[in-house]
């Protein structure tokens, strides 16, 4: 194994991000000692396009990242054109790290729990390990074919995804913070503003979050 941390995977639309999302990223890179790449999807295969625009989640990315050195912005997902599948990006990823670095994906409970839905989603665990970002009393019904995969995979210590590239199911107990885009973005919708659930840095410049205050029919 190579003297590099780990590096871990989070994606999503961050439409916008708040800071339930960048409270687990923190949390999941000091567990498991892992730089962690936020990875803003362009065309998410399992949910509707995002309110705003690829250039202004960047932005706001962008901002909400600035002062710290653990979570990075990646754009990847953004120069490919249709569906934002995780198989490709672990496939670029993998590449790009060479074969002996640990490589994690970081999911949430339920979007594990529909890991059998998605594209080519068991050859997953021949390029990364797969942490499950979980909360106190919150557990999603899973599949039996998902089952025999945490069988044969879940592990018991995060220290263990150190010293393995790929291949491991690891459960992270992670501060479950009750926000959500949807409710952000249909606050400042409403006019009012979500202070407290979103980093300051954004509600200090108005034209970051104006794709939810003016976008008609957000």
């Amino acid at each position: 194994m190579s003297a590099q941390r780990p590096l871990a995977l989070l994606g999503g639309t961050f439409d916008p991000i708040h800071l339930g999302h960048l409270r687990v990223a923190w949390e999941a890179a000091e567990a498991l000692d892992a730089d962690v790449h936020l990875l803003l999807a362009h065309e998410p295969p399992h949910r509707p396009a995002p309110v705003a625009s690829v250039e202004q989640r960047v932005a706001i990315l962008r901002a909400a990242l600035a002062g710290q050195q653990r979570l990075h912005i990646d754009l990847r997902e953004l120069r490919r054109t249709g569906p934002s599948y995780s198989i490709d990006t672990l496939i670029e990823v993998r590449a790009e790290i060479g074969p002996q670095r640990s490589l994690i994906l970081l999911l949430g409970a339920d979007a594990f729990a529909g890991l059998p839905g998605w594209h080519r989603w068991q050859e997953l665990f021949d390029l990364a390990h797969i942490v499950v970002l979980t909360r106190p009393g919150v557990a999603a019904a899973l599949g039996a074919e998902l089952q025999t995969q945490v069988l044969a995979h879940e592990v018991d210590t995060a220290q263990i995804l150190a010293t393995r590239t790929a291949g491991a199911i690891f459960h992270l107990p992670v501060t479950p913070l009750d926000i959500s885009a949807t409710q952000i973005r249909q606050l400042l919708r409403d006019g009012h503003e979500p202070r407290y659930l979103l980093p300051d840095v954004l509600l200090a410049d108005p034209s970051l979050l104006d794709a939810y205050r003016l976008g008609a029919g957000n």
